[in-house]
């Protein structure tokens, strides 16, 4: 992980951010019909937590050139090691975060970013599904709001499966949405152990039922009821 503190961003990655997101708001302009519904939901100045559902890779640039500002990103740690992706995760000055692992050093930057005063998003499921359907949230998002108790921003991805490029090639033009939901404020956690444990889960629980109202009913996967 980068050793750059939040709090000064590099000259190089602030360029490339000013030069990266209307560059692929054309491209998906192009590529699709884009449709940005909730923007009055944006809080105008402060830190807050963005968490989206995450189908595919086409989530996290759609997102980050579309959002008012720009926006701190986590990531898979695979994505640093593929070409291309790498070279532009890099460049963005992101997070790397890997799957299904306790990593205290990244959930302090994620931290150490709200507690900056800037906007953070993540995918709480931690993984892509590569399908419509949500999957049962990690714990952490929950565990940084606890450390940071900003407000989270739900948002419901719509049309960014897996085989968007292959249709976006063959001139389909589909479909792109970006819902964005009101501000979400989660319950203070109470408790030790397992009941602190399960506290965490509940209210990462209640950030996917928060994304998932704001999706069709094939996209919600365990959180359809």
């Amino acid at each position: 992980m980068t050793s750059r503190t939040p709090s000064a961003i590099p000259l190089h990655i602030r360029l490339f951010r000013t030069t990266f997101r209307p560059i692929f708001r054309g491209l998906f302009h192009v590529l699709a019909e884009v449709r940005i519904i909730g923007r009055e939901n944006v809080p105008k100045e402060g830190a807050y937590l963005v968490c989206i559902n995450h189908i595919s890779i086409y989530e996290p640039p759609f997102i980050l050139s579309f959002w008012p500002v720009a926006l701190e990103a986590v990531g898979a740690v695979d994505i640093w090691e593929r070409r291309g992706q790498s070279t532009l995760a890099k460049l963005y000055g992101g997070i790397p975060v890997r799957r299904d692992q306790f990593d205290r050093q990244v959930l302090e930057a994620m931290i150490l970013v709200l507690q900056s005063g800037r906007p953070l998003v993540i995918a709480p499921e931690g993984s892509r599904s590569h399908r419509p359907g949500m999957r049962r949230a990690l714990p952490g998002a929950a565990y940084v709001i606890e450390k940071v108790p900003v407000p989270v921003i739900p948002v419901g991805m719509v049309g960014t499966t897996d085989d968007f490029m292959r249709r976006a090639l063959h001139l389909e033009r589909p479909l792109l949405e970006m819902r964005i939901g009101q501000p979400l404020h989660l319950p203070i956690i109470h408790g030790r152990g397992q009941q602190r444990r399960d506290a965490l889960q509940e209210n990462a629980d209640l950030i996917m039922r928060a994304i998932a109202a704001l999706l069709p009913i094939e996209y919600r996967g365990i959180y359809a009821e």
